[in-house]
């Protein structure tokens, strides 16, 4: 089988992969529709961080039989999911790989903002000196706002309470606090309580434009503002006005509505230029460790749902937890409707197909089977295959 992995992906997925007895392919850029389509020519696995698309279009046009998608990051924003489980395809990625990473970033960011750092930095290479406190302050009891308490709101919380910051936190599901971080009840009693906030919410469409001209406006004055989750998620302007009107004492941004596809390409912002303000190109969870946990858990993924049929943390098929194989194993990835099952059995039973083990998920439109069958007679797996509401067949065999 062949596998193709974009954008840099930590050669441990490589090796991984290759030892596996996979043929690897490796690239270091992200890709467009049409080069994707023609890419996707033999290929069984596809590998991508954040800035390949995976649209309905690449899913219909691509002239192979492409297996299962790994996503190399958190985020699955970047793939139409629902069209992937339409064409039978499992996608997978890291949910927890890079929690960490992107936590210090964050911490190291409000103390850098805190401080000025940056500001002092590009003074002393410029030849300044100028050694003051102005404008410089510590973290230790101060009050933080985290937007989206989930894995690494959560963890950003504890890290915070641990540099004595008084954490405050809104979700729109219901979270427990961490430590003696106090659950706020709507975005604007958080922006009111906080002198710093963090946004880490998911890639949901619902969140495009949560933060723009009002809540900005809503923040108290000379407070600090990041973004590490989605860069659709706030407005870019109306952050440069309120840093530019001295509103806002500062802003960490890692992540942008328009991003390069590539390392090397022209980047334009209008944050560029204004002092205390850090941008960094969505480096949040690119560190070593973060990169090989990745590229480690996804790769072992796909393997595993290519050799076991196993879709357990699968982002778009029913998630089916398998046993050691016994026999051949098919796995039938149909249309959630009533009755498939009936006509599943009932082909393997005009087969004479003793079965060993089975197991049935349905996630909404979608249904997932793995069967294990250790006798039948000829030509089962093909039936199973024509059975109506079928959108995929595979069978696993020594």
């Amino acid at each position: 089988m062949k596998v193709l992995l974009l954008e840099n992906i930590h050669p441990e997925a490589t090796r991984i992969l290759t030892d596996a007895g996979y043929d690897v392919e490796t690239r270091s850029g992200a890709l467009g529709e049409d080069e994707l389509i023609s890419s996707l020519e033999g290929i069984d696995m596809l590998g991508i961080r954040s800035r390949t698309n995976i649209t309905d279009k690449v899913l219909s046009n691509m002239p192979g039989d492409l297996k299962a998608i790994g996503a190399f990051c958190i985020g699955t924003n970047q793939i139409d999911l629902d069209a992937c489980a339409e064409h039978g395809i499992a996608a997978f990625n890291a949910p927890y790989s890079n929690t960490r990473s992107v936590v210090e970033l964050a911490m190291a960011e409000i103390v850098a903002m805190a401080r000025r750092l940056t500001d002092r930095n590009a003074q002393m290479h410029a030849g300044t000196w100028s050694k003051s406190a102005n404008g410089s302050h510590e973290v230790r009891g101060r009050s933080l706002g985290i937007v989206g308490y989930g894995n690494i709101g959560s963890q950003l919380s504890v890290l915070a309470e641990a540099f004595g910051m008084h954490v405050y936190y809104y979700d729109i599901q219901d979270r427990q606090a961490m430590g003696n971080a106090h659950r706020c009840d709507s975005l604007e009693e958080l922006l009111s309580k906080s002198e710093t906030i963090s946004l880490h919410v998911d890639g949901r469409p619902e969140n495009t434009g949560l933060f723009g001209a009002d809540q900005f406006a809503t923040m108290r004055s000379r407070s600090l503002f990041l973004n590490l989750s989605r860069g659709f998620v706030y407005d870019e302007n109306a952050l440069a006005d309120a840093l530019r009107s001295g509103h806002l004492a500062g802003a960490a941004v890692d992540v942008y509505p328009k991003e390069p596809r590539k390392s090397g390409e022209p980047f334009v912002s209008p944050l560029q230029g204004i002092p205390n303000v850090i941008l960094t190109p969505h480096v949040g969870g690119s560190t070593q460790e973060a990169q090989y946990d990745i590229g480690r858990y996804v790769a072992n993924k796909l393997h595993e749902f290519i050799t076991t049929g196993a879709t357990s943390m699968s982002v778009d098929l029913p998630e089916v937890t398998t046993p050691p194989r016994v026999g051949a194993r098919v796995t039938h990835i149909h249309r959630n409707v009533p009755g498939v099952m009936a006509e599943l059995n009932s082909v393997l039973s005009k087969h004479d197909a003793n079965i060993a083990f089975q197991a049935l998920s349905t996630k909404g439109s979608i249904g997932y089977a793995v069967t294990d069958v250790t006798a039948a007679t000829d030509g089962w797996v093909d039936d199973l295959a024509h059975i109506p509401n079928t959108i995929g067949c595979r069978v696993i065999r020594d």
